[in-house]
């Protein structure tokens, strides 16, 4: 059946519910995830619109094959499985925000009988409270705040502590008040958490006031050296305040959204208000194949909260979100208490609203230029590499690799991982030579192939590579290529050689090459690169193990069993070199004689 017959007899029987729908290309890839109140009036806008689209919904529906969609019973159930199903897939054209924020924030863990402060980039849904984005130094801050709150900073047990348990450095330099061994009691300290959270949402007037105070009794007193701390202090927190974009004569808590769109790029800007002052303002760049700006306000707030709780009861927005009702709902929900979405016509609320409009467009403008030169190198390069090559599907995964070794001696293979022209370092993986005698690079590079490919769809591995790059010549190609074919896998493979930067496919023997400044082969030469990177680091890190590791046997009364329980203990062999003689024994279980052969022979 013909394409457009089939998705058209599809979008005919879509239900008039709510739900989430699905977007795929033709090879099964997850394109775009967005939720509905009405399924058939949503989906049908994608397919049948053709007036006012913008860039991005027509590069989304330029790849797209098929899609599917999942009923649900309210438009709320639809927003938390948009959530869900984005966080599991990434679709490239849908809003993606990283759960690691760019600035740190502090977290107070309110539950404890003592809350305990840190610094954290992961902010999740919990028992704790999250304050920030910290703008600035963050451990100068958190340095600042324990000398004027002094709150527990360690990890202890106190239920588990030994009866002769004494306080750390922190008591004795004024930052904690022990209540490890019970120096201040549950009541008292309750009321330094409560002065705590005061401060890190906005209400610094107290701490300055006693800073003032600290200081005028230390001078007067001419106890100068704590009327300089105490003065020290104050400017800091001057500082922070200067900081802070502008101070507003109401009291208020709220969080501010705004966006702005040049049709191809879309920017939202954030702001934290609270107790009147803005304490936060962030850019961030949107990809996403909304239809409207009421949709794409809605996604962009739902995918902002997707782990970060709500704090503030009011959020005021430029563009009033799509399904406004059900997201409030979302939102309550994930906050404990009732959250209320208004977009302000008038006053303080709409200035607020105004700025956080023209923080995104000057974003926008500026950053235009920087935003075009990125898509150029990464999924521009990948689509300019499809044509040049003429492969028959997008490079969306691509995957290099590479061979590393001295004469065959610890043969090591990498392989890299890059999505949408973009490298993905957690996707890298590295592999050891098991089956080949000798420096055979093509038989080398057999084994890693085949290896690699009885991996697909294991969870360490993921999805089926869309392009295979090797690094080499038509021999290391040649051996690659029947890797895939006696798996009967139809996967694209081509190879990069060294000298001139000529690309081999499997179609003819003539090399091709591509134009030199092209960003595809800059694409294909960064991924080589990197390959090469990846895996002489991780030869020089074994090579340097296998070579301090054969010292061991050197050693008098160290065989091969206590080599094994050394570094079952210690790890690697660095560390075992830096353990003192009663580390090798208490931790590596080696008697007195032999740990001091074994510390003698490093440290001879």
């Amino acid at each position: 059946m013909d394409l457009r017959l089939k998705l058209d007899d599809k979008i005919k029987n879509l239900p008039d519910k709510p739900g989430v729908y699905i977007m795929f290309d033709k090879d099964g890839h997850v394109l775009y995830v967005g939720k509905a109140k009405v399924l058939k009036n949503r989906v049908k806008q994608y397919f049948y619109l053709t007036a006012n689209k913008t860039e991005k919904v027509s590069a989304l529906m330029s790849h797209v094959d098929d899609f599917r969609y999942i009923i649900t019973s309210s438009e709320t159930d639809a927003l938390s499985l948009e959530n869900n199903l984005i966080k599991k897939y990434n679709p490239p054209y849908n809003i993606l925000l990283k759960d690691d924020k760019q600035y740190p924030y502090l977290r107070l863990f309110v539950k404890d009988d003592f809350p305990r402060l840190e610094i954290t980039r992961k902010v999740k849904k919990d028992d704790t409270r999250y304050f920030g984005p910290i703008m600035g130094n963050s451990k100068d801050y958190l340095n600042f705040i324990r000398e004027i709150f002094p709150v527990v900073s360690c990890k202890h047990d106190f239920h588990k502590l030994p009866k002769n348990f004494r306080p750390c450095l922190n008591y004795h330099i004024g930052r904690c008040k022990a209540p490890c061994v019970g120096f201040i009691s549950k009541e008292d300290y309750a009321k330094t958490v409560k002065r705590l959270i005061e401060f890190l949402n906005g209400d610094d007037a107290h701490v300055a006031e006693m800073l003032k105070k600290q200081m005028l009794e230390a001078s007067e007193a001419m106890e100068y050296e704590k009327a300089l701390l105490a003065k020290n202090r104050l400017d800091l927190l001057m500082k922070l305040r200067e900081k802070r974009i502008v101070n507003l004569t109401r009291m208020m808590d709220a969080d501010v959204f705004n966006l702005a769109a040049s049709g191809k790029s879309t920017v939202a800007t954030v702001m934290s208000v609270r107790k009147g002052k803005i304490l936060y303002a962030e850019n961030f760049p949107v990809i996403d194949a909304s239809l409207t700006e009421p949709q794409a306000m809605a996604s962009f707030l739902s995918r902002y909260y997707a782990d970060l709780r709500p704090e503030a009861s009011e959020i005021l927005v430029g563009v009033v979100p799509e399904g406004k009702e059900a997201l409030e709902e979302f939102l309550s929900q994930s906050a404990g208490k009732k959250v209320v979405i208004t977009s302000p016509k008038k006053g303080v609320k709409k200035q607020l609203v105004d700025m956080a409009f023209d923080n995104a467009c000057d974003y926008l403008q500026k950053n235009r230029l920087n935003e075009d030169k990125h898509y150029l190198s990464t999924m521009g390069a990948a689509e300019q590499l499809a044509q040049l090559l003429d492969l028959d599907v997008f490079p969306r995964r691509m995957e290099c690799y590479d061979i590393s070794n001295i004469q065959g001696v610890d043969k090591v293979a990498s392989m890299v991982v890059f999505v949408n022209g973009e490298k993905q370092n957690k996707l890298y993986r590295r592999f050891r030579i098991k089956t080949v005698e000798g420096a055979n690079d093509f038989a080398s590079m057999a084994e890693v192939i085949g290896r690699r490919l009885d991996k697909i769809g294991d969870q360490q591995f993921g999805e089926t590579p869309d392009l295979i790059v090797i690094d080499g010549g038509p021999g290391q190609l040649g051996y690659a290529k029947r890797q895939i074919d006696e798996r009967g896998l139809n996967i694209n493979v081509i190879s990069l050689a060294k000298r001139e930067e000529e690309v081999y496919t499997v179609k003819n023997n003539v090399p091709i090459e591509l134009p030199r400044q092209s960003y595809a082969l800059k694409l294909l030469v960064n991924i080589r690169d990197e390959a090469h990177r990846f895996a002489i680091t991780y030869f020089r890190n074994l090579h340097l193990h296998n070579a301090l590791k054969s010292e061991l046997e050197k050693i008098e009364g160290i065989g091969e069993k206590r080599q094994k329980q050394l570094f079952k203990a210690f790890k690697t062999i660095e560390n075992i070199q830096k353990a003192s003689v009663e580390e090798l024994v208490e931790q590596g279980g080696l008697p007195l004689k032999t740990a001091k052969n074994v510390f003698d022979y490093f440290h001879a």
